[in-house]
């Protein structure tokens, strides 16, 4: 596919689900669970729910380029909004379930949005608490009655009560779909995704007609973020934010432009436990989710019957070279690896895929962060290769991808089809150029023109590098690139990863900017630490409690020398700090993508810091100022 082909004809997500509608409207789309229970959607019903919808919106009020908001975990009722939005020419916009209610005043006044569809007493709530300050919110529809049956403001709408509108409107107004359809644009706005925030208040990046129809074919269509391409018999699980860029493309856009079927997780808590029901073939995973996965595997073994740990020890050398093969090889099996995976798979892998949910998988990708290449060693080995995938809200998550056969560790693979790519000559900053780059950022025309230019180029804020003149590797973040007082560039992003492949660290933030020597804040996993210090009797009341452990504190000091030992000496972490408490979003710690916001950790544990440069050891941590290989 080329870029010129992708613009000549744009399909919105309404037009591809009509069109499932109408050719397979029996078969299964989604499912979600209720009572227990999965219960199947057809293509049929999703078509009919977005129609009842659209016209519900419409018998409020909502027009051409009004907004409008939704604000719940993933459901078939958001995907429903979604889409109803778009066939009326309205754009929607997403609000994270975590956004306190801060957040969502800043999300709702700053968008606009006329309507707002709530999932339950608690968003309603942040909603109606915030109310003065949105003019612009005009009716809150919620989705679940419980708990709002003695509420009475002439704000909120129950669910059914839309439908039924919904109903009525359509039996009057037969020909809106249609009328909507035809005087759409490439143009049209369509969505408004708000960035994470690192680094000031989110903005909303306005993706439009041409640039969701450019990710779908990309996507859900080629081989993009999956090869081969997705097709209707290949299931999914949805589960990360749905107004996160990469979920959007992953449940929505390849849903509608492929006809996989989506399965939704109950919630993010339950994960591990749909994962094993569902068994997905398509599973995409940020660093996060593939690091909580070999983290629990280590946890579970390391507390197992000897004779589980010897048939897991066994498996896992044949895994670890299994890995180092299909490494060298970029992905491709050689007769060396299909023989010993063979070996492993009654003793090991079968067992294993089959307990984290990844039996049936055929392709897996990973993005949004880089994934320690020791993790990625790993499920390489027991059979699961990741392929490594770039992009970001502002190009519509489109940029490169690893793939099949063309795997090369450590990097996000080669510009998707249809994508210009280059680095910037004086920075070596990504840019791309291709039909899926944003609009702008809404109402923030200065802040455009800061990473649009007029030509087309995206400047995507990542640093990066090719490797082998055809592979991308991802650096870091400009604004992140510490150089330390010698003058030395340091880039955090790659120490913080090593530090947290290990089973027992979840958070590692790197500090150094102008200073002589790199320190660093370690927050623990609470789960495995737990788990570690009861298997040895060491008693701990709380998170706070276990990090001040003499115990702990050498485990977390073994963890940082190992690390240390693999890196240059300007790169040696010298000195940390425990972290006293988990990072939370509605402290400000962490983004609603559970991005570290730099700043406000340097703000919040001002003394920490202050503590690593100074000659006093006031909080629990470790100094390696002798430790260097």
């Amino acid at each position: 596919m080329t870029a010129a082909v992708a613009v000549q004809t744009c399909r919105t997500i309404p037009d591809r689900v009509r069109e499932w509608a109408g050719l397979d409207p029996e078969r299964v789309c989604m499912r979600e669970k209720r009572f227990g229970i999965w219960r199947g959607i057809t293509w049929r019903d999703y078509w009919e729910q977005v129609g009842l919808v659209a016209h519900g919106l419409v018998s409020l009020g909502v027009g051409p380029g009004d907004r409008v908001a939704i604000h719940s975990e993933n459901r078939s009722e958001w995907l429903y909004t979604d889409v109803a939005a778009v066939a009326v020419r309205a754009i929607s916009v997403g609000l994270y379930s975590t956004n306190p209610t801060a957040e969502v005043a800043h999300l709702l006044r700053d968008s606009g949005a006329r309507v707002l569809v709530a999932e339950d007493q608690e968003q309603v709530d942040k909603a109606l608490a915030v109310l003065d300050q949105c003019p612009d919110l005009e009716h809150i529809v919620y989705l679940e009655p419980r708990g709002l049956r003695g509420y009475d403001h002439p704000t909120l709408m129950p669910w059914p009560e839309l439908i039924e509108r919904g109903r009525e409107h359509a039996a009057a107004h037969p020909t809106l779909l249609d009328d909507a359809a035809a005087a759409r644009t490439p143009d049209d706005v369509v969505t408004l995704i708000y960035t994470s925030g690192t680094t000031g208040p989110p903005k909303g990046a306005m993706l439009t007609v041409r640039n969701v129809h450019f990710a779908t074919e990309v996507l859900g269509v080629g081989p993009g973020l999956y090869d081969p391409p997705p097709n209707e018999n290949d299931v999914t699980l949805s589960y990360l934010p749905l107004c996160h860029v990469v979920e959007r493309a992953a449940t929505i856009w390849i849903n509608a432009g492929a006809g996989t079927t989506v399965h939704f997780a109950e919630s993010i808590d339950t994960v591990a436990a749909d994962l094993r029901e569902v068994q997905p073939t398509l599973f995409f995973g940020v660093p996060r989710i593939w690091e909580k996965i070999h983290a629990g595997i280590q946890s579970r073994m390391s507390g197992a019957s000897r004779l589980k740990r010897l048939a897991y020890g066994a498996g896992m050398a044949l895994a670890r070279r299994i890995g180092d093969d299909l490494v060298r090889h970029e992905g491709n099996h050689t007769f060396r690896t299909r023989a010993l995976y063979a070996l492993g798979y009654p003793l090991l892998f079968r067992a294993l895929r089959d307990r984290i949910g990844l039996r049936k998988v055929r392709a897996a990708g990973s993005g949004a962060a880089p994934v320690a290449p020791e993790v990625l060693k790993f499920f390489f080995g027991i059979g699961v290769v990741i392929r490594e995938a770039y992009g970001m809200t502002e190009n519509s998550a489109v940029a490169t991808g690893n793939r099949r056969g063309r795997v090369k560790l450590g990097t996000v693979g080669e510009p998707h089809a249809g994508t210009e790519l280059r680095l910037d000559p004086a920075s070596g900053e990504i840019m791309t150029r291709h039909p899926g780059n944003f609009a702008g950022y809404w109402g923030l025309e200065e802040k455009t023109a800061e990473v649009l230019d007029p030509d087309g180029w995206l400047r995507t804020g990542d640093v990066g590098e090719w490797v082998d003149g055809s592979h991308v590797r991802i650096v870091d973040r400009i604004k992140d690139v510490i150089i330390t007082a010698g003058g030395k560039n340091v880039a955090p992003s790659e120490i913080e990863n090593a530090l947290k492949t290990s089973p027992f660290i979840k958070e590692a933030i790197v500090v150094g900017d102008r200073r002589r020597y790199l320190t660093a804040l370690i927050g623990i996993e609470l789960d495995t630490v737990g788990d570690w210090a009861q298997r040895r009797r060491i008693p701990y009341t709380t998170y706070r409690d276990l990090t001040e452990k003499t115990d702990v504190l050498t485990l977390v000091q073994g963890v940082v020398k190992d690390v240390n030992a693999g890196l240059a000496r300007v790169e040696n972490i010298r000195k940390f700090r425990m972290l006293p408490k988990e990072l939370d979003h509605d402290d400000g710690e962490l983004t609603a993508t559970q991005k570290v916001r730099r700043e406000q950790l340097h703000d919040a544990f001002d003394e920490l810091i202050d503590d690593m440069y100074g000659d006093t050891t006031k909080f629990p941590g470790g100094d390696l100022t002798g430790v260097h290989s």
